[in-house]
């Protein structure tokens, strides 16, 4: 198996594919002049409206034809049962789309294919799940800010041009040629992205001639392997004792982001004012994404430097912020249940980016450099000491591990990443890693 790279300039993906070759996507800005901006704002809305025409056709399919009861009379009438819409009978119906709105015939025909295929792909999810069977929510009907990408399912090897790109129906666009195609790749494929400060280009390029990734040899060992422990209080807490703090990028534009929508709800809807307004927020939100994301991106590095194996928790960020159940007295009413306060700490959450860092930037930042990033379960991790791995009960406060057994006196997040190494190794078992009478010992994780 070899590893399938996607880099982007702020945002990337990791696949594993069984046949040997790379793919790099590289974003750009455009330049468009007015008119390729009107054209491409005009394409989005046309996209868009077919795009939600299309999947309320398949939920009209999916109303009638689902049971919404589990039992019926012995003598009903029974609709007769409609043809399931799918990914080629939606493509087909293209070609008289252009003859009904003559108007779609400006897109080019690999944009429109390409839009059919995401109305595919999200009702797919739906339905059946994706390719591990979990299923995706109901997919929604796109407003003018959610419909902002189009593609090219196929661009022409040589569609750079100097500083510009020629794309199908659009002409020569300049951009901001700021890095060059690497030697050995081919452009597969380009994206058009509206974003807060303007337009960009992704660009998939592929090279099929790979070589195996050598990940599949490394061996975990005590010299060439660390734990980290990622949370608040630190970013990430290594087993070597080095502490990470986290940057808070979004805490410290949090007092401009107020003024802001202040302003912006001050001002009429649908006024000039508030339109500005609107676009200075968009762009506050995507230098704070963007600095996290070179923050992350800083810290991969680092620890990729440190080892040849890193081991994680294998968090579920998503669930850890979740609204609290509500609480009821004997009498119905509504009791404090903590919410403000688990409010501010999945702010804290989102602002660090915790998941996206450990499930798509180190892992990517590793894969890269041939090295490894391997999960273990975090169970009892942080309620264990990383000496003797005598049970040592904390609650979320208790930032310091005391162990009455041993005598080690370490930073919470430190010793859980100490932990973390330990259970990656498999060294050591924890007989007390939950409480619960009846259940075997396992390794603390």
């Amino acid at each position: 198996m070899v590893a399938h790279y996607i880099l982007l300039c702020y945002n990337y993906t990791i696949i594993t594919i069984e046949k040997p070759q790379m793919l790099l996507a590289y974003q750009y800005k455009l330049l468009p002049n007015n008119q390729q901006k009107q054209r491409m704002s005009k394409w989005l809305d046309m996209l868009r409206y077919q795009y939600n025409y299309l999947l309320a056709d398949r939920f009209d399919w999916w109303q009638n034809n689902r049971c919404p009861i589990n039992a019926c009379p012995l003598i009903t009438s029974i609709p007769e049962p409609r043809e399931q819409p799918e990914y080629y009978g939606q493509k087909r119906s293209l070609v008289q789309l252009k003859k009904d709105r003559p108007w779609y015939q400006d897109i080019h025909a690999h944009v429109l294919q390409e839009m059919v295929k995401r109305v595919d792909l999200a009702f797919k999810r739906f339905i059946k799940g994706d390719a591990n069977g979990k299923r995706s929510g109901k997919p929604r009907f796109k407003s003018q800010n959610r419909y902002r990408t189009f593609a090219y399912q196929e661009v022409k090897p040589d569609c750079i041009q100097g500083n510009k790109i020629q794309l199908p129906k659009l002409g020569l666009i300049k951009f901001i040629y700021h890095r060059p195609i690497p030697d050995g790749f081919k452009i597969k494929r380009a994206s058009i992205t509206k974003k807060a400060d303007g337009y960009y280009v992704t660009l998939t390029l592929e090279d099929k001639s790979v070589p195996d990734v050598p990940t599949l040899d490394i061996k975990p060992t005590e010299k060439n392997s660390i734990g980290i422990d990622a949370g608040l209080e630190y970013f990430v807490a290594c087993s070597d004792g080095a502490m990470i703090n986290p940057p808070k990028f979004y805490r410290q534009s949090e007092e401009k982001l107020v003024k802001l929508q202040q302003k912006q709800q001050a001002r009429p809807k649908g006024s000039k004012a508030r339109r500005k307004l609107n676009q200075q927020l968009a762009k506050l939100h995507q230098k704070i994404a963007r600095q996290r994301k070179q923050f992350h991106f800083e810290v991969a590095d680092k620890l990729v430097d440190k080892a040849d194996v890193i081991f994680v928790e294998d968090l579920k960020v998503a669930n850890m912020m979740r609204r609290n159940k509500p609480k009821q007295d004997e009498n119905g009413n509504y009791l404090p249940n903590n919410q403000s306060s688990k409010s501010g700490l999945n702010k804290s959450f989102a602002d660090a980016g915790i998941s996206g860092f450990l499930n798509e930037i180190l892992p990517y930042k590793a894969a890269k450099a041939g090295k490894k990033v391997i999960k273990v379960n975090p169970a009892g991790t942080s309620q264990h000491c990383s000496n003797c791995l005598a049970k040592v009960p904390k609650d979320l406060s208790d930032r310091w591990n005391i162990c009455s057994n041993c005598g080690t006196f370490l930073p919470r997040d430190w010793n859980s990443a100490i932990l973390i190494k330990k259970v990656g190794l498999d060294i050591g078992l924890l007989k007390n890693a939950n409480s619960r009478k009846g259940r075997r010992s396992s390794h603390c994780s």
